[in-house]
């Protein structure tokens, strides 16, 4: 079980994260590399909102086949092109999220490696 902290000595979350979660010893580690909104098939999914979208799913694909879910996020790297996309981001990672509450950091970055990608997601999550 990950344990969230979240002092009362320090402003609490506005969103859905944690200031910090502590990972039991023994636990399985999974680190999931950079995740973008390409469809099963290869294709970018159009738009920052759809591209988006597929990120959580594809996210959610690979913890699925290492047994976990968003429970067993330990900590979220968002990075968005644009300012401006943040609010529909949140709004999509608030649903994929649900009740999870990992550390999480977003980015406006000028350039992805992929003139296609709008967005693109890393995680770490942890099992015991």
């Amino acid at each position: 079980m990950l344990i969230r902290h979240n002092p009362k000595a320090m402003p609490q979350p506005v969103s859905v994260y944690s200031q910090g979660v502590e990972v039991p010893s023994g636990a399985r580690w999974l680190y999931v590399s950079g995740q973008v909104g390409a469809l099963p098939d290869g294709r970018m999914a159009e738009g920052f909102e759809a591209q988006a979208e597929q990120t959580w799913h594809n996210l959610l694909a690979v913890l699925g086949d290492a047994g976990m879910g968003m429970a067993d996020l330990v900590k979220v790297n968002a990075f968005l092109l644009r300012n401006e996309d943040y609010p529909v981001y949140n709004r999509i990672r608030t649903r994929f999220l649900g009740d999870a509450r990992p550390a999480s950091t977003a980015l406006v970055v000028p350039v992805l490696a992929n003139l296609e990608w709008l967005f693109e997601l890393d995680a770490v999550a942890a099992r015991a």
